[in-house]
């Protein structure tokens, strides 16, 4: 590669780099608004080439990652170094940065993305394999951002030492999980064309096994 084909390169990563800064509240406000219409985009873009996937939004795994990003360093602007970087004991003692941080969240958060996108999947009439788990996965992954970043400055305000703070902190967690909630039992209706009681079931059992996963994990570094 040439010193010019450099330049070519490097002037395409800076505008996609910049472009997230237009583009990933644009997708953020999508999602809030019509998280089922935004569920379904997700995996229509994928049947197109790659070079007009996603055009006037971010890509569902980039759309994780940004969130992850935005609400971890909102969290440093409030308190500086998290609790688990600050920790030694046990597994939290191979966190000792905040790019492992921030691993470690999507770990925790694709954790809920995978689970959910293998049970419909796996409900479904299709063999479970890459071709089918994926676009499922990226609906999750627009799914989830929005649970990802309320549950996150949840538990921060939560854990502030100001009433007032815990009070927003929990009404946040509480508001995170009725939305993803809601948007899951409507998901598994549409998607495997049954009742809005057997959705609950197949959203709950998911919702669950995603926690207990996502403990299990976090428990590990704390």
């Amino acid at each position: 590669m040439n010193f010019v084909q450099w330049l070519n390169s490097l002037d395409e990563l800076l505008y996609e780099l910049m472009s997230w800064f237009v583009f990933f509240p644009v997708t953020l406000w999508k999602v809030l608004r019509h998280p089922l219409a935004m569920m379904r985009y997700a995996e229509d873009q994928l049947k197109l080439d790659d070079d007009r996937q996603y055009r006037g939004t971010v890509s569902p795994p980039i759309m994780l990652v940004l969130t992850i990003v935005a609400e971890q360093a909102i969290g440093l602007a409030e308190d500086g170094t998290n609790p688990i970087v600050k920790s030694q004991h046990g597994l939290a003692s191979l966190v000792n940065d905040n790019t492992t941080l921030l691993l470690l969240h999507l770990v925790l958060f694709g954790t809920f993305a995978l689970v959910l996108a293998t049970g419909k999947v796996y409900r479904s009439s299709v063999d479970l394999d890459r071709d089918t788990l994926k676009p499922a996965f990226y609906a999750q992954c627009y799914a989830i951002s929005p649970f990802a970043l309320l549950v996150s400055l949840g538990v921060s305000g939560a854990m502030h030492s100001h009433g007032a703070v815990q009070l927003g902190g929990l009404t946040a967690i509480v508001a995170a999980f009725l939305f993803y909630g809601i948007v899951q039992v409507r998901w598994f209706s549409r998607e495997l064309n049954q009742s809005l009681i057997r959705s609950f079931v197949d959203a709950s059992v998911g919702m669950v096994a995603s926690i207990i996963v996502a403990l299990f994990i976090g428990r590990l570094f704390v």
